[in-house]
């Protein structure tokens, strides 16, 4: 089974709308704008995202030691069907056979639920974390006067180039009352059929951008 990709927190921002530009400004000859912000850095020092972490972890090692389950009882009518294999007469053979491809298949279709249902989970935990930080963009751009907010996570950022000072991140935490700098793990999606159930972090960094000197 393929394991999931690193959690981005691209994935869940995309559902984001970083256009905060209100009627106002378009009626008006007010020069236009623009700042940036790295949603997976703020999201990353946010209090919630611990708790995010946390109960993904749970959540994926319920589902791997029910996987865990499965596989061991697959492997014991394997072992069990290989040492009596050849005292079966063809039609308790063929049984046998049948109920391992049976229970092979109930696997394959266990890990594919399994990794729905895990994005699922992720998404349910992430929107209140996520609405609180477009409640706080949408905030920091209307009190500091910018038109639009782009955001420079992922491959393919919106954002290719832009002013050191038009990065708003650090504005956006401290709106929401954290102080910048202490990164914490941004949450993980680690997959049930993972070797391991450790839900490590990726590293958060504060702007992918090229910043003018």
């Amino acid at each position: 089974m393929t394991t999931m990709n690193k959690f981005r927190v691209a994935l869940a921002a995309a559902a984001l709308t970083f256009t905060t530009a209100t009627a106002s400004m378009a009626q008006t000859a007010a020069p236009l704008k623009i700042g940036y912000t790295s949603v997976q850095y703020v999201l990353s020092q946010m209090p919630e995202s611990k708790q995010i972490e946390s109960q993904l972890k749970d959540y994926s090692t319920q589902l791997k030691s029910q996987l865990d389950a499965k596989s061991t009882e697959f492997r014991t009518k394997v072992e069990a069907y290989q040492k009596g294999g050849a005292t079966m007469t063809d039609v308790v053979k063929a049984d046998k056979e049948k109920e391992l491809q049976n229970l092979q298949q109930s696997i394959q279709e266990f890990q594919q639920n399994a990794e729905v249902s895990l994005q699922q989970k992720q998404q349910t935990l992430l929107k209140p974390a996520l609405d609180k930080l477009q409640k706080n963009i949408d905030a920091v751009a209307d009190e500091n006067g910018y038109t639009y907010i782009l955001n420079s996570d992922g491959d393919s950022p919106l954002l290719l180039h832009g002013p050191k000072d038009g990065d708003v991140s650090d504005l956006i935490l401290k709106k929401m009352g954290i102080t910048p700098g202490a990164a914490a793990a941004a949450p993980k999606v680690a997959s049930p059929a993972a070797a391991s159930t450790q839900a490590a972090a990726p590293t958060a960094t504060k702007t992918k951008t090229k910043t003018k000197k």
